[in-house]
C-alpha cells in the first residue's frame, strides 16, 4: 500500500514538473537578461503606431466584408437577371453569405492581435513596463503564427490544385488522342 502512495506522489511530483510557469510569475528578483536601448524603444513606438493604423483598416475591411455578406441575395438577383445560367447561382445566397462571413473573421482576427500588439506596446514603452512589453511580443507572435499557418494552408492548397490541373490536363490529352 505504501508502495502505492509513493508512485501516485511521484507521478504528481512529475506532473507538478510539466506546469508552464509564465513569465510574470517568475520572482522578481532575477537579473534580467534583456536590455532596451532608447533606439529599440523608438523602433516598438513608432511600430506600434503603424500596428494601430493597419489594425483599424484590417477592422474596416472586416466590416465591409460582413456588410457584404449580407448583400448576397441582392447580388445574386442581379447575376440571374443578366446571367440565369452562372455557376454562382448554384452556390445560393447562404453559401456566399457564409463564406463572405469566414473571410470577415480571417480579415478580423490578425487586424485584433496587431490592436492588442499596438496598445500594450505602447503601454509598455509609455510606462516601462516589462509585463506590457510580453504581452506585446505575446499577440504579435500570435498574428505571426495566424499568418504562417494561413500561407501553409494556401500553399498546401495552390500545390494540389496546380496537381488537379496537371493530371486533368493529361486526363483530358489522353482522352482526345484516343
Amino acid at each position: 500500500m505504501f508502495k502505492k502512495l509513493k508512485i501516485y506522489f511521484n507521478i504528481v511530483n512529475i506532473m507538478a514538473d510539466f506546469e508552464e510557469t509564465k513569465p510574470d510569475l517568475q520572482q522578481e528578483d532575477e537579473e534580467e537578461a534583456l536590455w532596451i536601448s532608447e533606439d529599440v524603444r523608438s523602433y516598438i513606438y513608432e511600430t506600434a503606431k503603424w500596428t494601430k493604423f493597419l489594425s483599424i483598416v484590417g477592422f474596416i475591411f472586416a466590416i465591409l466584408t460582413a456588410l457584404t455578406a449580407f448583400g448576397a441575395s441582392a447580388f445574386l438577383t442581379s447575376i440571374a437577371a443578366v446571367s440565369p445560367d452562372n455557376p454562382l447561382l448554384k452556390v445560393g445566397a447562404a453559401g456566399i453569405t457564409i463564406l463572405y462571413l469566414l473571410l470577415a473573421v480571417v480579415q478580423f482576427y490578425p487586424s485584433f492581435q496587431l490592436y492588442k500588439f499596438s496598445t500594450a506596446a505602447n503601454q509598455a514603452i509609455l510606462f516601462g513596463e516589462q509585463s506590457s512589453l510580453s504581452v506585446a511580443m505575446s499577440k504579435l507572435k500570435s498574428f505571426f503564427k495566424f499568418w504562417g499557418i494561413l500561407t501553409i494552408a494556401f500553399l498546401a492548397f495552390y500545390i494540389m490544385a496546380t496537381i488537379f490541373v496537371v493530371v486533368a490536363g493529361v486526363a483530358v490529352a489522353g482522352h482526345g488522342a484516343a
